[in-house]
């Protein structure tokens, strides 16, 4: 490879040729940082960089190699996180205008748990407001390397840009209704919603903490694997992040598919051509890796993800009860319509949406323990775009039909990996995504792995 195609290395890559010192942390990351500057006034992937102290951090870590020490398999590359993970001393704005000038004086965990893994932070990157569905009105989003004119998802959009881009080697985001899966399949990406608790939420911003998901975006799933690997597991800062012991998901990244129960679903709702060849030819590629395909019926998911609305909302109101409704007019109109109708809600009203969540959850894990693996669309349409999306507006009935295979998910808390799996006409990614039983990110990063094995999707770069 071409010293100018050091940016499309994978994240793997970068660590071994760091390890092995056939490159430089400095290097890479000033690589990176050069094209950061040429890229991103376009892209606007990033929120805030900070090549002072990444550089910084670089020729640290090369010292540290140079003495013999290694923190890691994340040692000296360069990545960046969604700026709503707290970062000592850099701003973080989660998004919103009223916090652009807050500069957090300690590291989120995921963010600490990164620097002691050796890993670069290049700076934060762009999200919506809050992390819900829309940037706020002065923030420009972010833009899809792939076509301009096509969604590049929500939240997560900046982190989704900037991996696929090359502007790092692989990145955080965050999940609440689909934010690591939206984007990470609009960028053609590899995109891990750990299960609930998995990964702690300590010194991130929430949307909605009971549905919050932190989680890697990356060029493949062994890239993913590593990052989870160095994130996961308990936090005495997160009394919700699990004790669940944090397996070696890159060593057992080989594992395969062979005699899994792979469930593929037969009452698919709002499918477009380009989403179903995509989950069509991946079943047909995990059976030849040894697979075996069940036929399954999905439960009532447009009910369950019509709930995750307002109890997405009244979280929301929780998480702003200090600015919102006092700041009002510092909001954006989505972000603060979504605050209203959770403060509007009854007690009443939280008791059935609570009652539904339990509902979706049980049949979620009810269609699970027959199977050890589910294969599920992210979306129907596999290619919006965002004029298509404004002219269909924010109503319940299009929420549902975005949300419908993401949504239920974050409810439930199970893991999902969405991986890149077709490429539409208009030269846009598309892909699907393998559910699995709660903890079992190891089952599905191999299941991701195995197909990436006998296909080349997520090795497609756009054209920057």
């Amino acid at each position: 490879m071409a010293a100018a195609d050091l940016h499309y290395l994978s994240l793997d890559e970068v660590a071994r040729r760091l390890k092995a010192r056939k490159l430089s942390s400095v290097e890479a990351t000033r690589a990176i940082l050069d094209r950061i500057a040429a890229l991103d006034p376009k892209l606007r992937s990033y929120a805030t960089v900070t090549p002072e102290r990444a550089l910084q951090d670089a020729a640290r870590l090369d010292a540290e190699t140079a003495a013999g020490k290694s923190r890691g398999p994340l040692h000296g590359v360069p990545i960046a996180v969604k700026d709503l993970c707290n970062t000592a001393g850099v701003p973080t704005a989660a998004g919103m205008a009223i916090h652009r000038k807050h500069v957090p004086a300690r590291d989120a965990t995921v963010v600490a748990r990164l620097k002691e893994a050796g890993a670069v932070i290049l700076g934060k990157l762009q999200m919506t407001e809050g992390a819900y569905g829309a940037h706020h009105p002065t923030i420009e989003p972010p833009v899809n390397p792939w076509n301009a004119a096509y969604w590049t998802g929500v939240s997560s959009s900046g982190s989704g840009v900037a991996t696929a881009s090359g502007l790092c080697f692989g990145s955080l985001g965050s999940d609440t209704g689909g934010s690591i899966r939206f984007p990470s399949t609009m960028n053609g990406l590899s995109g891990l919603k750990p299960t609930w608790g998995r990964v702690s939420r300590a010194g991130v911003f929430p949307l909605a903490e009971s549905l919050d998901h932190v989680g890697p975006m990356c060029r493949s799933a062994l890239d993913a694997a590593l990052v989870l690997g160095v994130i996961a597991g308990a936090d005495p800062d997160d009394p919700t992040a699990s004790p669940h012991p944090v397996p070696d998901y890159a060593g057992s990244i080989d594992a395969g598919v062979r005699g899994r129960k792979l469930g593929v679903p037969k009452n698919l709702l709002g499918m477009d051509a380009d989403s179903q060849r995509a989950l069509d030819d991946a079943a047909t590629t995990l059976e030849k890796a040894g697979a075996t395909l069940i036929d399954v019926e999905l439960p009532e998911l447009d009910e369950a993800t019509l709930k995750w609305i307002p109890l997405c909302g009244l979280e929301a109101a929780l998480a702003h009860e200090a600015t919102f409704p006092a700041r009002r007019d510092e909001y954006g109109p989505d972000l603060a319509a979504l605050i209203d109708l959770g403060r509007g809600l009854s007690g009443l009203e939280l008791g059935k949406l609570q009652l539904a969540r339990a509902r979706v959850k049980g049949e979620i894990e009810r269609l699970l323990a027959s199977l050890d693996l589910l294969l599920m669309p992210v979306m129907g349409v596999a290619a919006p775009s965002p004029a298509t999306m404004k002219a269909a507006g924010r109503t319940p009935q299009t929420t549902v039909a975005r949300l419908r295979y993401t949504a239920p998910f974050d409810m439930s808390g199970h893991p999902a990996l969405t991986l890149p799996g077709g490429i539409t006409s208009d030269g846009v990614p598309t892909g699907f995504q393998i559910v699995g039983h709660a903890f079992d990110e190891a089952g599905i990063l191999a299941a991701g792995h195995a197909y990436q094995q006998a296909t080349d999707w997520h090795l497609k770069r756009p054209p920057v």
